[in-house]
Parts: C-alpha cells; sequence; structure tokens
C-alpha cells in the first residue's frame, strides 16, 4: 500500500472518529458555520395588567423642624371705625398718686387750770402732729392743704359748768354746753364739726360765755382737741405742689 493510499484512509477515520463524538453522522466532516438569520419582527405590546389593591395608610411621619419665621409684612389699611359701645358702669374712686395728709391730736396738760374767756384754748401736750399744722403754743391749727377737715373736742368737766365753741377765722362754727350740777366727780362733754377750709385757714377751741369755763385735765382724765383731713381739695390743692 502506498504512502498517498494511507493518509487518506487516516483522514476518513479521524472524520469518522469526529462525528461519532459529535453524534454526527450524517457527514464524515463538519461544515462551515452557516450565514447568520435576520432579526425577528418585535412582537406587538401586551394588554394593561389589571389595577392593583390600594395599599394601606403608612404610619405618620415625624414634627419637623419649626420654619423660620417669615418677614412682617406691611401695614394694612385703616378699617372703618366701629359703632361707639354702651356706657359703662361708674368704677370706684381710685387712689391718688400724690398723697395729702394732715391730722394732730393734742391735750392739755395744765391740772385744775381753767382757760380764759375768748381766747384759743391751748392743748399743749402733742399726741400726733407730723405735718406740725397745729401750733401747740397758740392752740391753733393753721390749714396748708385745702379740702374738708374733721375736728372733734373731749372734754373733761369738773367743779363748774363748760361751753365752748369750735371757732373758725374768729367765727363760731359749732357750740357745746355742759351744766354742772354738783356732780362729785368729773363729766364728760364732746363735740365735733366738718368745716371746709382754704389755705391760711385756721381752727381753735375757745370758751366764750361767762364763768363757763369748766375743761380740766389730771392724771386720769384728759381734755382733747383732735382734727384730721377727710379729703382734699384738688383744683387748690395742685398749686402747692
Amino acid at each position: 500500500m502506498s504512502c498517498i493510499t494511507l493518509l487518506v484512509l487516516l483522514l476518513l477515520l479521524s472524520c469518522a472518529l469526529a462525528n461519532i463524538k459529535d453524534n454526527n453522522l450524517s457527514g464524515f466532516c463538519a461544515g462551515h458555520p452557516g450565514i447568520p438569520g435576520t432579526p425577528g419582527r418585535n412582537g406587538y405590546p401586551g394588554l394593561p395588567g389589571r389595577d392593583g389593591r390600594n395599599g394601606r395608610d403608612g404610619l405618620p411621619g415625624q414634627k419637623g423642624d419649626a420654619g423660620v419665621q417669615g418677614l412682617r409684612g406691611p401695614m394694612g389699611e385703616q378699617g372703618i371705625p366701629g359703632l361707639p359701645g354702651p356706657i359703662g358702669e361708674k368704677g370706684f374712686k381710685g387712689d391718688s398718686i400724690i398723697s395729702f395728709n394732715s391730722a394732730f391730736s393734742a391735750k392739755r396738760s395744765k391740772t385744775h387750770t381753767f382757760p380764759p374767756l375768748e381766747e384759743a384754748v391751748q392743748f399743749d401736750v402733742i399726741i400726733h402732729n407730723d405735718q406740725r399744722h397745729y401750733d401747740p403754743v397758740t392752740g391753733k391749727f393753721t390749714c396748708e392743704i385745702p379740702g374738708l377737715y374733721y375736728f372733734v373736742v373731749h372734754s373733761t368737766v369738773f367743779k363748774t359748768s363748760l361751753q365752748f365753741d369750735i371757732m373758725k377765722n374768729n367765727v363760731s362754727m359749732s357750740s357745746f354746753f355742759q351744766y354742772y350740777g354738783n356732780w362729785p366727780k368729773p363729766v364728760s362733754l364732746s363735740g365735733g364739726a366738718l368745716l371746709q377750709l382754704d389755705v391760711k385757714d385756721q381752727v381753735w377751741v375757745q370758751v366764750t360765755v361767762g364763768d363757763y369755763n369748766g375743761i380740766y385735765s389730771s392724771a386720769k382724765t384728759d381734755s382733747s382737741f383732735t382734727g384730721f383731713l377727710v379729703y382734699s381739695d384738688w383744683q387748690n390743692a395742685q398749686i402747692l405742689i
């Protein structure tokens, strides 16, 4: 056998073995790759799917931080004034920002000494006289704050009758009398008056009738003169500020 013949047989045998290995017995040798086919057409769109079920509400979110305050807007136009409201009830009288005070109280110290007639009775022992509007030497009160004042006299009467007047600028404003009935012990006589006073008006106590001057004082009994401002006259009081 020639060499060429031997080579052809070996070639045929190797092709047969290759076809058996690839399970392809249709031919003795594998052919060359075929030409790629043409691309296929795009498919038609599918039908819309059914709507899904509504989901559950989510949990509330956390509160956010406060935002930055915005700028103040421009002032709006003034509105139409409303109708007047009903008149309210009268309020209580308030306290004055400026306080006007005037008050005094004094008693007699001259034991068994009766005052002279038609002169101011001296109540020379001061009990209260912060504003010094009462003069214990003269026995007279001098008005420094115009207004309404109240004056009162409490007198012990002993061994004689008593008649005294509350005087304003030499004019009797009120008069009081106690008749002595030979009592073995002292008795009392009191009297008071509300007086409207202007600046520099004076008020005092005076005995004016005969010997009816039985104002008495001792270690256990007193005769006193007291006065104080009830309320001031505002219009005139402003002048003193």
